[in-house]
């Protein structure tokens, strides 16, 4: 299993904005554009997947901390695994992100290294979690829909029918990625090294 958080913008903008006009149309209501702050809000979701199924989808409310993160793990993440893997023979990979590798998310995984293996993610490694290309694939679904999301609601809305529109063929050429682009990685390394 994979797992990562991802942001989605309400608007997305290049930051870019054009605006022809002649020289005496400058205070012109055609020739003015709003701007809005942080891309008119945010959603922020935390998600998983394997080469079976892909996981829930959480809102998450506020800022990810590990008090939060924790509570995700064990009401969603843990029975999950057990289900999928009741031999305690699965692994579960997530990235450095600092309530991720906070104590008292550690010491929960300690407590339930039976049911799970997780795995080790170096200090500033490569992101190889395919989960992110998961994510890319849901943004740009999202910037296609016709009329776009326009509040925070509808985007949420929209993040959770477009996951659940990926097909399983999809995650299944990630998870088959991994092999090849984890040696790509260490060939680059050798080159550096070298």
């Amino acid at each position: 299993m994979w797992s990562d958080e991802s942001h989605y913008q309400l608007h997305h903008a290049d930051g870019r904005v054009r605006i022809w006009q002649k020289q005496h149309e400058s205070m012109h209501p055609t020739c003015m554009s709003t701007t809005l702050q942080a891309g008119g809000g945010n959603v922020m979701v935390w998600g998983m997947f394997s080469w079976h199924d892909l996981g829930p989808l959480i809102h998450v409310e506020q800022r990810l901390n590990s008090t939060t993160f924790l509570s995700i793990i064990a009401d969603q993440l843990h029975p999950i695994m057990l289900m999928a893997y009741p031999n305690g023979d699965g692994f579960f990979q997530q990235d450095n992100a600092p309530c991720h590798d906070a104590r008292i998310v550690q010491e929960w995984f300690q407590e339930h290294e039976g049911d799970f293996t997780l795995l080790r993610w170096p200090p500033q490694s490569p992101d190889l979690n395919p989960i992110e290309h998961l994510w890319d694939k849901v943004k740009r679904a999202i910037r296609q829909l016709v009329p776009p999301p326009s509040n925070l609601t509808e985007l949420d809305s929209a993040i959770h029918q477009v996951q659940c529109q990926i097909p399983r063929i999809t995650f299944q050429h990630l998870v088959e990625s991994m092999l090849r682009r984890i040696a790509a990685v260490l060939k680059t390394k050798q080159k550096v090294a070298q």
